[in-house]
Formats: C-alpha cells, structure tokens, sequence
C-alpha cells in the first residue's frame, strides 16, 4: 500500500501551506475551493480569492512551527490538524500562534483546505 497515512498528508501539505504563507501567498489560492472558510481574529472568509485578500493583508509573514497534531476526521475523506508555533507579521515581534485546518481529499493524495 502506497497511501500516505493522515500524519504525512499533514506534515507535508502543512508544511506546503507555511511556506507558500511566508514567500508567495497568491499561490495559496490553489489550496482552498469556493465554499472553504479562514477565519483570523473573529472574522470569517470564505473563498479562495476572499482567503487570500486577507492573507496579503496582514503583511510578510514568517513562520515557525513548534507542533502538529493531527486526527482522521468524521469522514475518510478528511483529517483535522491543530498546529501550534511562532510567527512574525509585518517583521514585528514574534508571537506565539495556535492553527486548526480540516483537510478534505478531492482525489487519491489530492487535498483542499475547508476550513483553516
């Protein structure tokens, strides 16, 4: 079996995610579909195009992530992920910073970001 376990679809797609944040977050429209929702700071958007407006809003990002716990979700198709770290926006000080992303499978090894 060549399956990836929901640990390494985490690690690597996260790891994916963080990066793509901090060096080119236009790109990050690939990860998410229409009906996916980002909430930040108690505000919540939905849409790839609304998703990232938001992203570039918040300025340079910069990225450390410290832990990843990750679970099968309701459905075979989906894994929750919690990911906890340090980032730095805008070059400010670093602060500490806690992520929940439900991943969804589109296709064998394909996934998009429903809620993040």
């Amino acid at each position: 079996d060549t399956s990836m376990s929901a640990q390494e679809v985490a690690t690597a797609f996260i790891g994916h995610y963080y990066n793509l944040c901090d060096t080119n977050v236009d790109e990050l429209a690939g990860l998410y579909q229409d009906g996916s929702l980002f909430t930040v700071e108690g505000e919540q958007h939905q849409g790839a195009a609304n998703i990232v407006a938001k992203m570039k809003s918040l300025g340079q990002l910069a990225h450390v992530q410290q832990s990843l716990d990750v679970q099968p979700s309701l459905s075979p198709s989906a894994i929750s992920i919690f990911a906890t770290g340090a980032i730095t926006i805008g070059g400010t000080q670093q602060m500490h910073f806690a992520q929940y992303f439900q991943l969804v499978a589109t296709g064998p090894g394909a996934y998009y970001l429903q809620n993040d």
